[in-house]
């Protein structure tokens, strides 16, 4: 008896497990019922997307603002369709397309959804949403893209973009997701953290064909999303505009600032584009056009493009000598022609005539004063230490390295060490001679638009700059800007030398830049011509007004229009005059400049 139990042990154990068996199967392969009570009962999770911030100009007028875009979901597990090709002609998307976009989605996940279709307009959506219901695991999302009112500032707004992989792994609190659109550049990219909000949560019930059937426990874990700052940006958008109307047809820029702030009151980039080309579904295919273009409307020519500050960099030279001792008011010299080649005025001239006149042999035999100031025996050294010891006084008015302007991508150009001219010719192996084109702006001093209008910011406050900034608020707070746009920097000269720099520029406007005269608005400036080895020389002019009382500093830079008296001075000129009197009352210099006819 006792050997036959371990029998009725086993069969028992057998019995039981076949019933369990047998109940599983049931469950799980002959009825569906449990399935679908899930399926009735799914919960999808939905990303509240939150508007990012609005952009204003410094009137506030509205520069950027979000328009409602969706984005069409599939869940492959759920999706049929049954005519391909009604299907495709509705929702406007190839044959192609459906299959791609499907496979994309099946491989990420069969039950989770993915998006089909991206940034579909209101106009577009308006022509589908009747045929959703027909095909089940086919919803819609909404989100928003951005909007220009007016289509100017391209450069300095900038434009966003869904995320890149590379992004995403730079993402370390983890707030993007794949598809997520981000600020790629201008102040979009800059102030992304300000501008994209904080993301919000919904958890919805939804039966097999993705109908809604209400919140989850009653939204008890839902977030609400919280809209992104808003920023006032320190452009004035009708300067702006008329800005670009006069640069259009041309290449270069025109920065001006506001000297007493640091506030940029225009940034223009010529050739341009509208801002809302680059937005909603047709952003890939406008990119590549605009990139493939060869006037290179996407290059920030502003802060990206460096040229030879040409002859607008003797106003340095004269301060710098001011400053050290070399040069007096009354320091006069010859223009010496054999020295450096020069265009007809009297002679010999002081400083004053120097920079009226622009006179290049003048700042040839100047920069030597500073240059060779005889503290060593050796010629070569002499030289080299009076090289680094005028290089950290150029840097101190913003030259050699970008200024910290908010937006990325600054370019800083380059103002050469001795180090350099070593690398170049060999220790020991180079003399004045060698670097004396420095003197009059040229060689291999770079510089950028940006930093020229900061120039004219400097002798516009005799001696001192803010950083160049484009936003004066966040949420019409100027505290909550970086303090380092409240910050003064001296740049190490005396303020009394600046008044006969100011005297001289504002005489020089009646010599080498008469089309800039205005009748009662006394402007100072000083024009360049920056020599292209490639073709026509570039149009340089900085300028500030009123002179006593400066409200706007600004540099303007045309490149292949020749003399700097011409095309850049009356661009400058009429932009001062629209500033500061809101209209412009010489209509003829106004159809010479957009005539573009310079040569």
């Amino acid at each position: 008896m006792n050997d036959k139990r371990p029998i009725v042990l086993i069969i028992a154990i057998a019995l039981i497990g076949i019933i369990l068996l047998t109940k599983l199967f049931l469950i799980q392969v002959a009825d569906d019922s449990f399935l679908k009570k899930a399926e009735r009962n799914a919960v999808q999770r939905l990303v509240d997307h939150p508007y990012r911030g609005l952009v204003y100009d410094r009137t506030g007028k509205i520069l950027v603002y979000n328009n409602p875009l969706f984005d069409l979901m599939i869940i492959p597990k759920e999706f049929s369709v049954q005519d391909t090709a009604r299907f495709c002609e509705i929702f406007n998307i190839s044959k192609e397309h459906l299959i791609e976009g499907y496979t994309a989605a099946r491989k990420y996940s069969s039950v989770k959804p993915s998006p089909l279709i991206k940034q579909i307009s209101t106009t577009e959506f308006a022509k589908i949403q009747d045929f959703l219901i027909d095909y089940p695991g086919l919803f819609v999302t909404t989100r928003s893209v951005r909007s220009y009112p007016q289509p100017v500032a391209a450069s300095a707004l900038g434009y966003i973009g869904e995320i890149s992989a590379r992004q995403l792994e730079r993402d370390t609190v983890k707030y993007y997701r794949q598809g997520d659109f981000v600020g790629l550049a201008g102040l979009e990219g800059f102030y992304e953290k300000e501008l994209r909000g904080v993301k919000g949560v919904k958890y919805k019930m939804v039966n097999v064909r993705g109908v809604d059937k209400g919140s989850f426990k009653n939204g008890e874990y839902d977030t609400a999303s919280v809209a992104g700052h808003n920023l006032t940006s320190t452009i004035d958008l009708d300067l702006q505009q008329y800005g670009e109307k006069l640069m259009g047809g041309k290449v270069g820029s025109v920065v001006a600032i506001e000297p007493k702030t640091g506030e940029i009151l225009a940034m223009i980039s010529a050739p341009t584009y509208d801002p809302n080309i680059l937005t909603g579904s047709q952003f890939g295919a406008n990119y590549m056009n605009l990139n493939r273009d060869e006037s290179k409307p996407l290059f920030n020519r502003p802060i990206m493009a460096t040229y030879p500050p040409g002859s607008i960099f003797k106003i340095v030279q004269s301060l710098i000598g001011l400053q050290m001792g070399v040069l007096t008011p009354n320091t006069t010299y010859a223009c010496n022609r054999s020295l450096v080649a020069c265009h007809n005025h009297p002679s010999p001239v002081n400083l004053f005539g120097a920079i009226r006149n622009s006179c290049n042999p003048y700042y040839h035999q100047a920069y030597r004063a500073m240059i060779n100031r005889e503290v060593s025996s050796n010629t070569f050294k002499d030289t080299q230490i009076g090289l680094d010891q005028w290089r950290d006084k150029v840097l101190a008015f913003g030259l050699g390295g970008p200024l910290g302007l908010d937006m990325n991508n600054e370019k800083g150009g380059s103002i050469p060490t001795s180090n350099y001219y070593d690398r170049v010719y060999g220790q020991g192996r180079w003399r004045y001679s060698t670097i004396y084109s420095l003197s009059i702006g040229q060689g291999e001093m770079m510089v950028t638009p940006l930093q020229m209008a900061n120039l004219a910011a400097i002798f516009a406050n005799k001696g001192y700059y803010y950083t160049p900034h484009l936003i004066k608020a966040i949420d019409g707070d100027a505290t909550r800007i970086n303090p380092e746009y409240r910050t003064k920097k001296e740049v190490g000269v005396d303020a009394h030398h600046f008044d006969l720099i100011q005297d001289a520029m504002a005489e020089a406007i009646y010599g080498t830049a008469a089309r800039a005269a205005i009748s009662d608005i006394q402007i100072a400036g000083k024009t360049g011509t920056a020599q292209n080895p490639h073709g026509e020389d570039h149009s340089v002019f900085i300028a500030f007004a009123p002179k006593d009382d400066p409200k706007i500093a600004i540099a303007v830079y045309v490149e292949n229009a020749g003399w700097g008296g011409r095309a850049a001075a009356s661009t400058a000129s009429l932009m001062i005059e629209k500033y500061i009197r809101g209209e412009i009352t010489r209509p003829a210099l106004e159809e010479y400049v957009l005539a573009g006819k310079f040569m």
